[in-house]
């Protein structure tokens, strides 16, 4: 499947869409704190995404129940929401997306819930530093791939692990478009990068080992000694200079 380039209307539409997806966040950022369930977390996405006259991407997405992914501790990715409580001490990430006039949006942010050891503060510290670390490749003339080593020397050289079973990817009027984003180094370059294409960039970064654990429900991705992970995404626009973040926080 080839890479799309976005037009000057289709990328408008896609900063919008991004938009929604970055108040979002501001939106519930305030309420992860002890004592919230995950379930309220994702009613608030849900009722505030809609309010904007979106719809959430995640909803229904190939069967997933819920408009937010909640994962918390040694949660990876894609925990579904529930009446789980948050407790002081936890690091949760959230993933979410938002689908306007037919195009995605799509960030992760992992929280810190009160106070957590200082080794889970520099995880989720360095789960976001690598995605910008990567993110300095990304830009027109340059490869694919540049981005994805970067992310893993990064990750490696604070001593975590890169998750390498799910990987980024390209985003438009699909969630999940070409190409594949790899947080690791490859054997080649990768395509090379051209203004207009439109790039879901997320590293998954563990504690401990890099391998991880498919859960029953389908869904809830676990590491597989239990440490803890972070998770941290954007969806970015390339451009001849430096890229454009398109689902931008102050956080």
């Amino acid at each position: 499947m080839p890479v799309t380039i976005k037009s000057n209307s289709e990328i408008n539409k896609m900063r919008l869409a991004g938009k929604v997806v970055a108040k979002t966040f501001e939106h519930i950022r305030k309420n992860i704190r002890p004592a919230v369930t995950t379930e309220y977390l994702d009613k608030l996405a849900d009722e505030f995404i809609k309010s904007q006259n979106a719809l959430p991407s995640f909803k229904n997405y190939r069967g997933y129940p819920a408009s937010i992914c909640v994962s918390i501790n040694q949660e990876v990715i894609h925990g579904i929401p529930s009446k789980r409580k948050l407790c002081d001490g936890d690091i949760v990430s959230i993933d979410l997306g938002a689908i306007l006039n037919g195009y995605h949006g799509d960030a992760a942010r992992t929280f810190i819930v009160g106070k957590t050891s200082p080794e889970n503060e520099k995880l989720v510290a360095v789960t976001q530093q690598s995605f910008f670390e990567g993110i300095k490749f990304a830009k027109a003339g340059c490869h694919l791939f540049d981005i994805s080593a970067a992310i893993q020397d990064f990750v490696e050289a604070n001593g975590f692990s890169v998750v390498k079973d799910y990987v980024g990817h390209g985003i438009g009027t699909q969630m999940h478009e070409a190409p594949e984003i790899p947080n690791y180094r490859q054997n080649r370059r990768g395509i090379k990068l051209e203004s207009g294409m439109t790039l879901a960039i997320e590293p998954m970064v563990n504690i401990g080992t890099d391998k991880i654990i498919l859960q029953s429900d389908g869904w809830t991705v676990i590491t597989a000694d239990n440490s803890y992970a972070a998770h941290y995404e954007n969806t970015i626009l390339i451009t001849d200079s430096e890229p454009e973040i398109l689902t931008a926080t102050d956080f």
